[in-house]
């Protein structure tokens, strides 16, 4: 019996068109994917329309709820893969989401095209034709959330935007691909050992991110405290380091129980706690900052919202992020 895999299409450049030089949402781009013909070959095909949004209008909340769909779906016995289809320019944080909320071995898979479906050289049917491929895969199963896009398999953990407009967009620094579409079958070469499943409810949206710079004096830390923020993810300079003029806002925020999440603005390497000076790695996590190890500040923020909306203390929180390299998070497994 053919494998049961369920289309769920958001929306994004995959479901749009060109009108009059500018690129907008069609009303049949949904209905178009799901009617490609030669996807029948791979399974049983199902589709469900979740919503029809440029991936900039994607938010935290449309995202978790996105997530509560897919585990649905995927508690069906009967349902063997999940294939999603997405905007671009969100479509990191949404796999992240998933992979971190979603308790299950089946496979999903984001994808998406970074051409419209009526522009020369439109990507998107390939990418949805390898994704079915991809979920339809033994191979796949215990893999975690993925995303496929030009016949290459990335971790939601790893996996990034890196071009503005080149159809091979989607890398993974530091990593590389899972593994890869071909002619004769889908092929991994590794799997992500550094994975882990949170169970909650909801998640905590009022979150921060924020970007440090030479010159910063720490005013947009201090805002963010005095605005009610649960916890913010801060990106340093290399290793982990930031001006001295935030170590006092680092402080006040610890001091009242927000938790800091420090990653690095290099989207290649691990923070560490080596540099010794004032705002140095060493002297943020002695003060109490929590170290985002590889992370990027995008990921490193959906993780936190979810660890605090499930009700993380913040030793909990700190515990997640600070894995050991050489203890690989094999929890989700």
């Amino acid at each position: 019996m053919k494998k049961k895999i369920i289309i769920i299409t958001t929306g994004g450049t995959i479901a749009m068109r060109k009108e009059s030089d500018v690129i907008i949402p069609s009303q049949l781009g949904n209905q178009k994917i799901s009617e490609l013909s030669g996807l029948e070959e791979f399974g049983r095909i199902e589709t469900i329309d979740f919503c029809n949004l440029p991936s900039p209008h994607m938010t935290p909340e449309k995202m978790f709820e996105l997530s509560r769909l897919v585990q649905k779906v995927v508690d069906d016995q009967q349902v063997n893969g999940v294939v999603i289809t997405h905007g671009t320019d969100t479509l990191e944080e949404t796999a992240y989401m998933l992979d971190l909320t979603v308790k299950t071995r089946k496979p999903i898979i984001l994808t998406a095209a970074m051409r419209n479906i009526n522009e020369l050289g439109t990507d998107g049917p390939r990418n949805v034709f390898s994704s079915v491929e991809v979920a339809a895969s033994k191979y796949s199963v215990g893999c975690g959330t993925v995303i496929c896009l030009n016949d290459e398999i990335h971790a939601a953990r790893e996996v990034t935007k890196t071009y503005t407009s080149n159809v091979a967009t989607f890398d993974s620094p530091g990593f590389g691909p899972l593994g890869i579409v071909d002619e004769d079958g889908v092929f991994f070469f590794r799997k992500s050992l550094r994975r882990t499943y949170i169970k909650t409810d909801t998640i905590e949206s009022k979150t921060s991110l924020l970007k440090t710079f030479t010159g910063d004096n720490g005013e947009f830390i201090d805002y963010a405290r005095e605005m009610g923020t649960k916890g913010i993810v801060l990106e340093g300079f290399g290793r982990g380091n930031v001006p001295p003029q935030l170590t006092g806002p680092i402080k006040r925020c610890i001091a009242e129980n927000i938790p800091i999440v420090l990653v690095s603005r290099c989207y290649k390497g691990r923070v560490l706690d080596i540099y010794g000076y004032e705002g140095g790695g060493a002297s943020l996590k002695q003060a109490g900052v929590i170290l985002g190890h590889e992370q990027s500040g995008q990921k490193a923020k959906i993780k936190l919202m979810v660890l605090l909306g499930s009700g993380k203390t913040m030793e909990e929180i700190r515990d997640s992020f600070e894995i050991s390299t050489y203890e690989p998070d094999t929890r989700a497994f």
